[in-house]
């Protein structure tokens, strides 16, 4: 399935993450899914789009904006874009670090910033009752956050542990931040210890969207960025 092509590449400081039409689809339920890039959970569309796409797949099984659960269990959409550039004035993409948790970057020399960047996201979906025995899994993307307890397992005001992880490896003091779509603006944050590890106090049910961004050093460009993301619904 084709989906409406919303995306503007200036909106790179956007979130992007993954939507299913259901979070808790039916065993044999066909599901649609929408990539959305934008702020506070209010977003626009994105195309399946071949040609910008690494990887884009229901547990490893590759998809064209639907999928089918054809069992019980906790699964995982996974999208991997190719890299995209955009070029940003000095202050706004200073502006754009500080509000990333990217402060220890510092550009000098320049008054335009060229930056590639990609886009690792991830969502779980259930199908069937929640166990303790499922589990989230790495899918391999070069920036992911893994969930550490199955988040359909919990109740509002728990605790979510979740793992950051860049080119397999704990990322140490990397800003991590979740948002509920009810209240989008009572952000919940923190930084990664020296395993990658953050716990996030998850207050509200409904959907969630958890984010962190990495920036390394680049050529030609100035700056490389993956954006991770990671959405459920809590009970």
């Amino acid at each position: 399935m084709r989906l409406l092509f919303l995306l503007i590449l200036p909106l790179a400081a956007h979130d992007m993450w993954i939507e299913p039409a259901s979070f808790r689809p039916q065993e044999g339920q066909i599901v649609n899914v929408k990539l959305k890039v934008g702020e506070q959970l209010i977003g626009d569309v994105i195309a399946y789009d071949p040609a910008r796409i690494h990887r884009f797949e229901f547990n490893a099984t590759p998809i064209h904006g639907r999928f089918r659960a054809e069992s019980a269990g906790l699964h995982r959409i996974g999208y991997f874009s190719k890299p995209n550039d955009v070029e940003l004035p000095l202050e706004k993409f200073k502006q754009y670090l500080g509000e990333e948790g990217l402060e220890f970057i510092r550009p000098a020399g320049k008054t335009t910033i060229k930056e590639n960047f990609s886009r690792c996201a991830k969502s779980l979906v259930l199908t069937g009752p929640a166990n303790a025995s499922q589990r989230d899994t790495a899918l391999g993307f070069p920036l992911e956050l893994i969930a550490e307890k199955n988040p359909y397992l919990l109740t509002p005001g728990a605790s979510l542990p979740v793992r950051l992880v860049y080119r397999d490896r704990p990322l140490t003091n990397a800003l991590v931040v979740a948002l509920n779509r009810a209240a989008p603006g009572e952000k919940v944050s923190a930084r990664t210890d020296k395993l990658g590890r953050v716990r996030l106090p998850l207050k509200a049910s409904g959907l969630w969207l958890i984010k962190a961004v990495h920036m390394i050093p680049s050529d030609p460009a100035d700056y490389h960025s993956y954006w991770a993301s990671l959405t459920f619904e809590l009970p």
